[in-house]
């Protein structure tokens, strides 16, 4: 949620975000929905204090024995005309805080501006792309050689868009997610976290999903929780409402969770095999932040996830995004994404965001400097990485003529010293 004063203030730059990023909203409403909240403020200030002014005098009056009808009724006219105001007032506060909660963060200004993906910017680029010298299978292909990846069975037990892994696919699952979390842990200093993979709607107001993307949610309607799109939600929350001290800064947490969202198979050609799926495996990396640091910690985070990729071997490239790609809740942010060899083209692993102190508003956390001044934090927060475009690049970058995949040196502790999963047919 942006500060109202940063708005008033930065109006140009405000309604030039807008544009790329929010074209339907109605800014000029805004202002005037705000401009009409503030006089109504005002004019409730003014009528407070002359309704306690009457007060004053019907009291004196009393006291000199003095005949006060006038007054009084003079001073339940003041009350009345405060009591129609202050509904007024309330209706407003409310339209203004809804306005709010769906207006995009601004971009911060080393942001490029464009309005869609063909404005983002490659600023790096790890290992080469592989080009097979044979025909390359894709990863359903090689799933179904080898047994561990069945999308007809997960369509079967719950609907399109979700996966089934058996056996050493299942494995290759809780290799990759122990070996990302112990990464992080181990050599990034993140502490980890197992949340709840529901949550409420105050958590899900506090990072930025709802109410913009509700309908892409999944929702328990009885209870009023939600399905966690991603452990940004629980871990950003766990803060809530707390003002952390100046000492205690960065704070580097890290969580697997699976991941719930709706909006799978929206994007047309993305939607083959483990593409893009509703249900998924993800382990998560979020900061805690002073405001003067939280650049730099965005670069250091962006490496924390590049380094997953890069012990897995697999060739990537980094992506700044434009104003008109990033998500709702960014300032900024890069997309990584992995080299898939049998679908011949990049896919996205991780977003790595800066979203400044638009999440610690929503979500009220602040911290206490040395000074004794409270501050808003500013909140990070990048995948580290998601799963089935990983297990996509695996399979299809290491996979050999005859079908067999080879296992990256450094995931093979984790699947039981395994090295090659062997051709079955």
């Amino acid at each position: 949620m942006l500060d109202i004063s940063f708005i008033r203030d930065n109006q140009d730059r405000v309604r030039q975000a807008l544009r790329t990023r929010a074209p339907k909203f109605d800014f000029d409403a805004f202002l005037g929905l705000d401009a009409e909240r503030r006089k109504l403020q005002t004019d409730l200030d003014a009528l407070r204090a002359l309704r306690n002014k009457k007060n004053d005098e019907v009291a004196a009056l009393k006291k000199s024995k003095q005949d006060a009808a006038a007054a009084i009724a003079e001073m339940k006219e003041i009350s009345s005309r405060i009591g129609a105001l202050e509904g007024r007032e309330a209706e407003i506060a409310q339209s203004f805080r809804d306005q709010l909660l769906v207006m995009p963060n601004v971009p911060h200004v080393s942001v490029q501006e464009g309005t869609d993906a063909s404005g983002n910017v490659e600023v790096s680029k790890w290992g080469e792309p592989v080009k097979h010298a044979f025909k390359a299978r894709d990863h359903q292909e090689i799933g179904a050689l080898h047994g561990i990846l069945d999308m007809a069975r997960g369509a079967k037990l719950t609907g399109s868009a979700f996966s089934l892994f058996a056996g050493a696919g299942a494995r290759l699952q809780r290799a990759l997610i122990n070996y990302m979390l112990d990464l992080h842990t181990s050599r990034h200093g993140y502490r980890e976290y197992w949340p709840p993979y529901l949550v409420n709607r105050a958590s899900m107001t506090g990072t930025g999903q709802v109410p913009k993307f509700e309908e892409d949610m999944y929702r328990l309607k009885d209870d009023d929780y939600f399905l966690i799109p991603t452990a940004e939600v629980p871990v950003t929350n766990i803060h809530r409402d707390e003002t952390l001290s100046e000492t205690q800064l960065p704070l580097k947490y890290t969580a697997y969770t699976p991941c719930f969202r709706r909006e799978a198979g929206a994007y047309g050609k993305d939607t083959k095999g483990l593409t893009r799926v509703h249900q998924f495996d993800k382990v998560e990396l979020v900061k805690f932040t002073r405001p003067e640091d939280s650049y730099a910690e965005h670069e250091s985070l962006l490496k924390d996830a590049e380094a997953v990729l890069q012990g897995l071997g697999l060739p990537y490239r980094v992506l700044r995004l434009c104003s008109g790609d990033m998500g709702f809740s960014a300032a900024k942010c890069y997309d990584i994404e992995v080299w898939a060899a049998g679908l011949g083209r990049w896919l996205e692993v991780s977003s790595v965001s800066n979203f400044e102190d638009f999440q610690a508003r929503r979500a009220n956390i602040r911290f206490r400097r040395d000074s004794g001044k409270s501050e808003y934090v500013h909140t990070l927060n990048g995948s580290g990485v998601a799963l089935p475009r990983v297990v996509i690049a695996l399979l299809e970058n290491y996979q050999d003529p005859d079908g067999s995949v080879r296992i990256p040196e450094g995931l093979r502790p984790y699947m039981g010293g395994l090295s090659v999963l062997k051709a079955t047919a």
